[in-house]
């Protein structure tokens, strides 16, 4: 959805920088970072985000009786989508806690329960795959991951579909770019840098094109 590129980029939740790449923290060199967490700051770009999760998991995932939302980032956009919905939440962490209970589920075990994990993005995909079978091995049963944003990595691509999770995002990377350039925040010239980095994010020959 290019109104949701458009908010990202606006809040500058996603930025692009392909003259000046941000190191992550796997020190790949990236044009492009997402922080999706200052969504939450702003009421009425945050409402219209929300909304359209909530529509994306009504068209999609219609059966959905649980929310969960994975830790940290998702568990924000879980709650307000399962208050919007009225529907139970709970999040997944990536561990177990080392204390109390130990869990790494948090939430009503409603075994059998038709369950969306709310996730913030997709890079490759791997940390949502896994909130998802540790779900699944609880006795949950997981319809789809959804999230606001994807890199649209082929890592991502290959991770899901040897996963058999289905997922959604209301918008990618390709759709991202095309709108900043339409607003002229990238230039024609740096839409192949970004575009080589979304092919292959470890090889860092794509700052020299």
């Amino acid at each position: 959805m290019k109104g949701i590129a458009k908010i990202l980029l606006k809040l500058k939740a996603v930025t692009l920088s392909p003259e000046r790449p941000y190191t992550w923290a796997s020190g790949i060199k990236s044009p492009i970072y997402c922080d999706n967490r200052l969504i939450l700051s702003y009421p009425e770009d945050r409402k219209v985000v929300e909304d359209g999760l909530v529509d994306l998991i009504k068209e999609k995932y219609p059966d959905v009786e649980y929310i969960m939302g994975t830790a940290t980032a998702g568990i924000p956009h879980a709650a307000i989508i399962a208050d919007k919905m009225d529907l139970p939440m709970g999040f997944v962490r990536s561990s177990n806690k080392d204390h109390g209970k130990q869990n790494k589920i948090e939430g009503a075990k409603i075994k059998g329960a038709k369950v969306v994990v709310i996730e913030d993005l997709f890079s490759t995909g791997g940390s949502s795959i896994e909130a998802a079978k540790a779900l699944e091995d609880a006795g949950y049963n997981v319809l789809g991951i959804v999230s606001i944003f994807t890199y649209n990595m082929k890592k991502a691509v290959e991770n899901f579909k040897d996963s058999g999770f289905s997922h959604d995002s209301l918008t990618n990377f390709d759709e991202l770019i095309e709108v900043a350039h339409e607003m002229d925040y990238i230039k024609e010239s740096e839409i192949k840098k970004l575009k080589l980095f979304r092919e292959n994010p470890q090889d860092s020959s794509w700052m020299n094109d």
